[in-house]
């Protein structure tokens, strides 16, 4: 495997929008509060962004295809702007591309941003009808409920986890992120649940209630990055500074939909980008190392199955870990420290961002009430499509020389 980034790229700043029902914004308001904390942050111009990439996966009902809306927003000084999309993992492509600029040094400083505003774009049984009679008909017994509660089905089959066990495990991954959401001013959601509020639920798809559900938002989040030695520069000392570790993207091929070795009860992909992250940024025990993670909890059982792909739980150990505590804020490895998905909603474009955004924060002492002790390697997972067929994406960061 090639020698990869390690180190290699800092963050110079971050900013992220408040996320919710935003109906008194529009894309570029909410790009440019994002990236008005960022540039903030960052202690730069933007005169001295070199280039830009910009991610958004609906909005292009609104905005378009391109990426000229972010030029425009912002007023970037007639630089490249790419606009990417990967599924749920566009927010971490954005940034991939940045880094991978300055780190290759075609660029001294860039910029990724990501936003989506899926209230008005229409998405999660809001009207949506823009995808022509083919794309209607495909997947048209399919939904994201149903086929996530199908991987509750095949992990509890294959590891014999009773009903009760696993439902009371998914609980837990709802109350956790609930207790961590209330203490963030920027989350859509901002309350404390408890276990029977989550178990008592309506059900939305068998065994996934109400509560183990994200939601719709709006949103946007955004990163300066640029070479460690440029970070020094500007002024940054290197033990007070944020690198990236690793940055790992794995496209699934299709073949587990395809033949009967993948049982439905993990995700392939995450475990293939997993390993070569852990390899880049010279982690061998993650259990261990990784000090804090925000995972792509679009519903709990994902959070609990990815626990596993992401190595850090054994596999078919992750609800004993949850019920146990284990990812709690005070637990072992915290998980989801900002509230997740599950309490700022799943603004796509944004997401990969976002987490990368409470990474940053808490890695400087800036996450306030919910500032961890001392941590030093953080890492954010985002997962795109189906189980069957999806991209996983992992970005790690940490303290430089970590």
């Amino acid at each position: 495997m090639p020698s990869g980034i390690r180190d290699k790229v800092a963050i110079l700043g971050m900013g992220c929008s408040k996320f919710g029902e935003r109906w008194d914004c529009d894309a570029d308001d909410l790009i440019v509060e994002a990236y008005e904390e960022c540039l903030a942050d960052a202690g730069v111009e933007t005169s001295q962004i070199e280039a830009a990439w910009f991610s958004t996966a609906l909005e292009e009902i609104h905005v378009g295809k391109s990426a000229l809306p972010l030029a425009t927003a912002l007023r970037l000084p007639y630089i490249p702007v790419t606009r990417v999309e990967n599924y749920c993992a566009s927010g971490t492509e954005a940034f991939r591309g940045a880094v991978y600029a300055v780190a290759s040094g075609a660029a001294d400083i860039a910029l990724a941003c990501g936003v989506e505003k899926l209230k008005d774009t229409g998405y999660g049984g809001l009207p949506q009808n823009m995808a022509g009679p083919v794309a209607n008909m495909y997947w048209a017994n399919a939904s994201a409920p149903g086929s996530f509660a199908q991987l509750a089905s095949a992990y509890r089959k294959k590891h014999g986890v009773g009903a009760d066990d696993l439902k009371r495990a998914m609980a837990q991954v709802s109350v956790k992120s609930h207790a961590n959401g209330a203490k963030n001013p920027k989350a859509h959601l901002q309350k404390a649940v408890d276990t029977d509020t989550v178990l008592n639920a309506p059900m939305v798809a068998e065994p996934l209630g109400l509560y183990d559900c994200c939601g719709v938002s709006d949103g946007a989040a955004a990163a300066i990055v640029c070479t460690t030695e440029m970070a020094e520069k500007l002024g940054r000392k290197r033990a007070e500074m944020v690198s990236v570790k690793a940055l790992q993207l794995a496209v699934s091929n299709g073949l587990e939909a395809s033949y009967n070795d993948w049982d439905g009860s993990y995700f392939l992909t995450t475990r293939h980008a997993a390993k070569r992250a852990y390899q880049e940024a010279g982690i061998k025990d993650p259990r261990k190392e990784v000090s804090m993670f925000e995972c792509h909890d679009c519903f709990s059982i994902t959070e609990l199955v990815t626990a596993e792909d992401l190595f850090i739980s054994k596999e078919g150990e992750a609800w004993k870990d949850f019920l146990d505590g284990f990812f709690d804020a005070d637990g072992g490895v915290p998980a989801q420290i900002d509230g997740g998905l599950k309490c700022f909603g799943h603004p796509i474009g944004a997401s990969g961002l976002r987490m990368l955004y409470e990474m940053y924060n808490q890695l400087l002492g800036r996450a306030g009430a919910r500032q961890l002790d001392d941590p030093t390697i953080g890492l954010t997972h985002n997962l795109g499509g189906f189980p069957h067929q999806n991209v996983s994406s992992i970005a790690i960061v940490g303290l430089h020389g970590a």
